[in-house]
């Protein structure tokens, strides 16, 4: 006689098949003009070239979902318009730059950096409307080797600011600027949306489990060690604190800031020296899947700069073999694997996310002062008050003193 079979067990699961449609977080992750995000970030100057970049040649480029033609007259003035010319829509892509602006190369129209029409050839007495009629066109500046550009209100342009960490440079030291993407980990335009990357800023324990255990040692050993970590709100961004104890019993303290709109104010985990950050990156969202990091640093030697990329192995990432990518994955692997735009309502935050949440929650709130038409945070519109600072850095604390002592 067979002995009775035992009942069919079910392990419960989370099926797959029941999965929810996701949702997208469109006020943290939409760059368009109009959108929510896209609004807050037009409130802000950013960078959309080297200095290099703006020359005699035309250049097309893609800032916050929008195309723009950047170039630099004969008399050294930057400009930055909109490429369909305002005639007949010709694309200034292949116009002829000259000394004071830029001609279309459908009718000669010719407009200034500024966007003024200087010029209509084809008109009756050289064009009646030659200096009313404008093109398109964002205010730019030049600083610290980038070009920036505004491109939000124009009655609502704030100052250009200016950096601590690169004002009153000691002797010796002068300025690189880069537009490869040091702290992206991947490519140079990293194909994701860039909020994936500015949220990492504030993740300080990925360090120890993707830069560190998983992929091999990435950063220095004391880098590596188990951290104590607090997370503060600033004025204009989100600090992340990482105290690590050395083998002498003093501490590395290492103090990370994600700023609004886009900084990633993070210190050189290679630099042979305990000091204030001494380095800036600007992510620069391209539009909502694409984006590059554009990076000013102090340095002592021409080239230094490049130096900070990070390496797998003694490789840069475009070195590594597809094997190799799989086998040893970084900062880019982990977040464009999350989806050209990750699907929040999936997620299941925890306590080691604390600093994921308060920056949402700090950029939630600044789209909000933008809609209800208020001036978000950093921007000002003083002069004499352009200087930002910054807490960022890498330091090295005494060991603490014992109680009773």
């Amino acid at each position: 006689m067979n002995a009775p079979q035992e009942p069919l067990r079910i392990i419960p699961i989370r099926s797959a098949y029941e999965l929810p449609e996701p949702v997208i977080r469109d006020e943290l992750v939409r760059t368009g003009r109009g959108t929510a995000m896209g609004e807050l970030l037009r409130r802000y100057w950013h960078p959309v070239g080297l200095a290099g970049d703006a020359g005699d040649t035309p250049r097309q480029i893609r800032v916050l979902g929008e195309d723009l033609i950047l170039f630099r007259a004969g008399n050294g003035e930057p400009g930055l318009l909109h490429p369909r010319c305002a005639h007949r829509g010709a694309s200034l892509l292949y116009g002829k730059v000259e000394d004071d602006g830029i001609r279309c190369c459908y009718h000669g129209w010719k407009f200034g950096p500024g966007g003024q029409c200087l010029e209509q050839p084809c008109e009756p007495d050289g064009g009646t409307r030659v200096g009313r009629m404008l093109q398109p066109a964002y205010p730019v500046a030049e600083r610290y080797g980038l070009i920036w550009a505004y491109m939000g209100p124009p009655e609502r342009q704030p100052v250009l600011p200016r950096f601590e960490p690169f004002e009153n440079l000691e002797e010796g030291e002068f300025l690189e600027a880069d537009d490869q993407s040091i702290g992206g980990g991947g490519p140079v335009i990293v194909d994701c949306n860039w909020f994936q990357h500015y949220e990492n800023v504030v993740d300080p324990w990925h360090v120890m489990v993707l830069h560190g255990s998983f992929s091999g040692a990435q950063f220095t050993d004391a880098m590596l060690r188990a951290p104590t970590i607090r997370f503060d709100t600033t004025p204009r961004g989100v600090k992340v604190t990482s105290l690590r104890t050395l083998d002498d019993g003093s501490v590395f303290r290492r103090v990370t800031e994600a700023c609004v709109p886009t900084w990633r104010v993070v210190p050189n985990p290679r630099v042979g020296q305990y000091a204030r950050v001494e380095s800036l990156g600007f992510v620069l969202p391209i539009d909502d899947t694409n984006f590059r990091i554009y990076t000013v640093a102090r340095v002592r030697t021409a080239g230094e700069l490049k130096g900070f990329r990070s390496r797998q192995g003694g490789k840069l990432w475009s070195e590594l073999t597809p094997q190799e990518h799989r086998s040893f994955p970084g900062d880019y692997e982990a977040q464009k694997s999350q989806g050209d735009i990750t699907w929040h309502s999936h997620e299941n935050l925890a306590t080691s996310d604390r600093g994921i949440a308060l920056l949402r929650r700090l950029v939630a709130e600044q789209v909000k002062v933008v809609a209800e038409g208020g001036d978000p945070a950093g921007v000002g519109f003083d002069p004499a008050d352009d200087l930002v600072r910054f807490e960022a850095g890498n330091f090295h604390d005494p060991r603490p003193a014992e109680p009773g002592r």
